[in-house]
């Protein structure tokens, strides 16, 4: 698979609690990549959690500070990258995304409740009936995620290891579609 992928980075999307940091980890010791979260990286060069951006910077300044990181990691090949579920919003931001193959992780709104109920790390559920406001960002973003490459759907029972083979089963198809556009 890493020869057909001639060092392709993939890029991660989906929305917050879908599994894209778990996912991105399997996924590229399978691919025998490295694995980068942009969040992460976002946490250690500002030496702030995102939590802590948000509250003290703004989302604006969250989002900017997203868009510096992923145009970094995008220079880099034979990567998995997770990215945080926003990054789809700004347009710039899809120049860099395409230069990679993009997998959408398609989670059902109810499973992300039940991932993300007892989870006070995340800055845009604040104060806000869980249900309601993940049914607001998947509504406001699905137009988005949906300009994936590939997109997997994931039921409530399948684990990380089951949607990295998803995964692995459909980077052949998409290549092999990219190489008979191309003719």
């Amino acid at each position: 698979m890493k020869e057909l992928l001639k060092g392709l980075n993939i890029y991660l999307i989906g929305m917050m609690g879908s599994g894209k940091t778990t996912v991105g980890e399997l996924l590229a010791k399978e691919l025998e990549y490295r694995f980068l979260d942009t969040d992460a990286i976002i946490s250690a060069v500002s030496e702030k959690s995102i939590n802590q951006i948000f509250a003290e910077d703004g989302e604006d300044e969250f989002r900017q500070l997203e868009s510096d990181v992923l145009q970094e990691v995008s220079a880099y090949l034979y990567t998995v990258i997770a990215t945080g579920g926003g990054i789809i919003l700004r347009q710039q931001n899809w120049s860099h995304l395409r230069d990679g193959m993009v997998v959408w992780l398609n989670v059902p709104i109810d499973v992300l409740v039940q991932r993300l109920k007892d989870d006070d790390t995340r800055p845009l559920l604040k104060r806000e009936e869980l249900q309601t406001k993940l049914t607001s960002l998947y509504e406001q973003r699905k137009s988005l995620y949906q300009q994936a490459d590939i997109t997997i759907g994931i039921e409530e029972n399948d684990n990380p290891n089951d949607i990295v083979q998803k995964i692995m089963v459909e980077i052949p198809h998409k290549i092999r579609q990219e190489n008979s556009d191309l003719n």
